[in-house]
């Protein structure tokens, strides 16, 4: 399984419920790539997920062109490509499934 991860930048001023409206607006993007279940979104969050290299690829270039197309760009620094496994809101999400960061387990183990 190759996994990817990658933050938009976002600059919405003076506009209230933001967020939700930036939700609904990625959602509408990717919506095809997001039913196909290759792709999920969480707000300025996208992850993307495939077996194969190739298909990462090509999933990476048709997002690239859309974001483009909506002039939306990727925060650099927050990307990361083609990696096995990745730690997104808590848990890390990799070939064997979804686990729970080793920390927070042994911070519920080590409980007084």
């Amino acid at each position: 399984m190759h996994i990817g991860s990658f933050e938009l930048i976002v600059m919405f001023f003076g506009m209230t419920n933001s967020p939700a409206t930036f939700q609904a607006m990625m959602n509408e993007i990717l919506r095809d790539l997001i039913n196909k279940g290759k792709v999920t979104v969480f707000v300025d969050n996208v992850l993307v997920g495939t077996e194969t290299e190739e298909g990462h690829n090509e999933i990476m270039e048709e997002i690239l062109r859309r974001l483009e197309e909506n002039n939306l760009y990727i925060k650099l620094e927050k990307y990361v490509w083609k990696a096995r496994k990745i730690e997104f809101l808590g848990v890390v999400i990799g070939p064997d499934g979804i686990e729970i960061e080793a920390e927070k387990v042994d911070g519920v183990l080590s409980w007084p």
